[in-house]
């Protein structure tokens, strides 16, 4: 029994797409090395027994009444030095907001006592909120960046990290980019040597992800060199694509092709790529999404702001492509998944129903496009897990244990009995705030 506990909880989890999980006292037995080695029901014969021998061995953690476990979430993009300006300027379109703010404050994480201030902040808030698994973007700067990943690792997050590459004057500021192609390839490597170094430091892990931001900021030479490195490591992949009608027209207008064709071209898709964004993804770059096992990180927030579209995700996803959730700090203001799930359902109603009055009811929107909230929790946990090759969002056995505990106590009323046992998950995820999250889980240890 050394190392292994067992939790008995109400249980809540995505079972796929659209079905949900509800264990009633459920027992979880979790292995020492923080997977769940098996799951009993109290209708399982051997459910008293084992949940007696824990007890004995004071291993036995049982939730309270009002309490519910549920799958630790997985934001597939966060911009970590972002956070420092959440909140800021989102009335300002996508190209101005990035020359006006956002590479100013990004240029500022050179000084490695600010940026240890910041990511300490992002990494514990994002934690606080629920996220265990969180894929962040960093700055150009190499070691604060690695500072990032440290930072994760030693709070219990599961960070997948990117020392950002930007290297195109033509694309960004002289004070705020790497040196040349040649400089962005290899201080992306040597960021990747110093993760892997450091990765098996920590219990949960943490990863490199090679992070060109975007094609506008990237030549030829460096995103070629970046896609040799993928290759050459096997290392996870993150940027942007067709975020806005400006980036998406610009991309073609400088490339003579679409986003996700180009980054096709130069090796940077992949089932461990991750595209932020990506509304106005053509047939063809559709094509290629399913083809090369490249996943979606939907931003509902964000794109509510800077995107000027709603990504059709049941249409993406009837043709193959895997949608995982995000917050996108900071142009997504709020760091909780808990908003992500609520903006992701609005957004694909929106979508559905249209939003010009003026218009027939039959011709404002699109048919079959609206989300529910099993959908989006599926896409925060399940969908997550699954772009990131890892066993996460289930509470089955066979996955590692990331869990949050959210007491039903505060601002979630419970004056009845509910009529369905999703009702009182749905009010979870659509009235949970930081102060019902009690516990937080990652990899069998708590964190929070």
């Amino acid at each position: 029994m050394q190392g292994k506990k067992a939790i008995q909880a109400n249980a809540y989890y995505s079972k796929n797409f659209d079905e949900i999980e509800y264990l009633d006292e459920g027992l979880f037995c979790i292995d020492s090395e923080g997977f769940i080695e098996k799951v009993l029901t109290k209708d399982d014969e051997n459910y008293e027994k084992v949940r007696r021998r824990y007890a004995s061995e004071g291993q036995l953690k049982v939730l309270e009444a009002d309490q519910i476990l549920l799958p630790g979430f997985v934001d597939l993009h966060i911009h970590a030095p972002q956070w420092a300006q959440s909140g800021t300027a989102l009335d300002r379109p996508l190209e101005i907001w990035l020359n006006e703010y956002t590479f100013p404050l990004e240029a500022k994480f050179e000084d490695q006592s600010f940026a240890a201030n910041v990511y300490g902040e992002v990494v514990h808030t994002t934690l606080r909120n629920g996220t265990t698994s969180a894929v962040y973007f960093a700055t150009v700067d190499r070691k604060s960046s690695l500072l990032l990943a440290e930072i994760c690792g030693e709070q219990g997050q599961r960070g997948f990290v990117g020392k950002v590459a930007m290297d195109d004057a033509s694309g960004c500021p002289e004070y705020y980019r790497d040196q040349d192609a040649q400089a962005s390839i290899d201080e992306t490597e040597a960021f990747i040597q110093s993760v892997l170094a450091i990765r098996n430091t920590y219990r949960q892990g943490v990863y490199p992800i090679i992070t060109p931001r975007f094609i506008p900021t990237c030549t030829d030479e460096s995103l070629k060199g970046l896609g040799a490195l993928a290759r050459k490591y096997d290392v996870h992949l993150q940027t942007h694509a067709s975020e806005s009608d400006w980036a998406h027209h610009y991309v073609k207008e400088k490339m003579g092709e679409n986003d996700v064709k180009a980054l096709n071209r130069f090796g940077l898709l992949g089932p461990r790529a991750i595209i932020a964004h990506a509304p106005f993804l053509e047939t063809e770059d559709q094509e290629i999404m399913v083809e090369t096992r490249t996943t979606i990180a939907h931003c509902p927030l964000s794109n509510a702001y800077f995107a000027n579209s709603v990504l059709p995700v049941k249409d993406f996803m009837a043709k193959g492509i895997t949608i995982g959730l995000a917050t996108d700090i900071s142009g997504g203001y709020t760091p909780s998944m808990y908003q992500a799930i609520r903006q992701a359902v609005i957004s694909s109603k929106m979508l559905q129903d249209g939003v010009e009055p003026s218009r027939s009811k039959d011709l404002r929107g699109r048919a079959h496009a609206a989300l529910t909230l099993n959908n989006a929790l599926f896409m925060a946990t399940v969908a997550g897990g699954q772009s990131l090759g890892l066993p996460l969002g289930k509470l089955e056995a066979g996955y590692i244990f990331d869990a949050q505990v959210v007491d039903t106590r505060e601002n979630i009323p419970r004056f009845y009995e509910e009529k369905h046992v999703e009702d009182l998950l749905h009010k979870v995820l659509l009235l949970s705030q930081t102060v019902n999250i009690k516990e937080v889980w990652v990899q069998g240890e708590q964190v929070i």
